[in-house]
């Protein structure tokens, strides 16, 4: 199936009373460049998710990010520092002594002063973790390749339609003209060199060389081949689904030459006429290309 190479995708999984939620968004991008945000206590795991994804995504930019949203009590430990708490003590003694003052140093003195009592959240196993966060990310991904595959879809359809319209003018309206172009130019070289010569007796031979140089010149016939062929190959690629993208890339290069060279060899307005035609059909597919895995 082919798939685009833009989308997005939503996924949710809850473990140990939090909740864990990836996004990802994707775009286009020659290679495979996934970027997470989460956290930085899931950053021991990061490489793990990107894996995950990498496992499906074979081309495009993926944005992800991940949070985490506590949805249980989570009781933190309480810590106290006696010996800054000694300390303190000894010092606000010392300072009484020194002023002459009489007064008894309180616990709740104690307590309020800086880093004496600090509060520390429980130490959490975090690879614990990680089947809720692949879950949440399978998710994710599962939404982020259907939208992928539908938007696929879409351009595969337009692209062969943009195909059929270049089929119908090259290998039809030039490939039917190109024969006419070379009787005309006969027609007409024989009535100018009538005009230019006084006995209006024309040199046949002469002329049948002129006209062979000018269909040589004019012949266009490896060109609608080949290009048949790389019409032919461009259903099959798309027939076959993957990552493609680059083959397909590469082969509407090969065509873009092929029309190219039978615009330039072309000596006539209606061929001209289609050959602009067929080249913008084509730059849209070239367009939509950009678009694919």
């Amino acid at each position: 199936m082919i798939r685009s190479m833009t989308g997005y995708g939503r996924g949710e999984a809850c473990t140990d009373g939090r909740r864990f939620t990836v996004e990802l968004k994707s775009v286009n991008n020659r290679f495979c460049e996934v970027i997470l945000r989460q956290p930085r206590v899931l950053t021991q795991i990061e490489d793990k998710i990107k894996r995950r994804i990498q496992d499906k995504v074979n081309r495009g930019r993926v944005d992800g990010y991940i949070s985490i949203e506590e949805t249980g009590e989570v009781t933190p430990t309480v810590k106290v520092d006696k010996a800054l708490a000694v300390a303190y003590h000894n010092s606000m003694e010392e300072l009484m002594a020194d002023l002459s003052i009489t007064d008894k140093i309180a616990i709740k003195d104690l307590i309020s002063l800086p880093n004496v009592i600090s509060l520390e959240q429980p130490e959490e196993d975090i690879e614990k973790w990680y089947p809720a966060v692949e879950q949440a990310c399978v998710e994710a991904l599962t939404g982020l390749l259907s939208m992928r595959e539908n938007e696929g879809a879409r351009l595969k359809q337009d692209i062969l339609q943009r195909a059929d319209q270049i089929r119908d003018l090259i290998l039809g309206q030039v490939a039917e003209r190109a024969p006419l172009v070379v009787q005309e130019h006969r027609e007409k070289l024989s009535q100018r060199l009538a005009e230019w010569l006084d006995s209006g007796v024309i040199d046949e031979s002469r002329l049948a060389a002129e006209v062979a140089i000018f269909t040589d010149r004019a012949d266009i016939s490896e060109e609608i081949v080949r290009l048949a062929s790389h019409l032919e190959q461009l259903g099959q690629i798309l027939g076959e689904g993957g990552p493609v993208g680059r083959k397909l890339d590469f082969l509407v290069q090969e065509m873009n030459r092929e029309i190219n060279t039978i615009g330039s060899k072309a000596n006539d307005l209606v061929i001209t006429n289609s050959v602009v035609n067929a080249k913008s059909e084509l730059e849209k597919i070239r367009e939509q290309v950009q678009n694919i895995e």
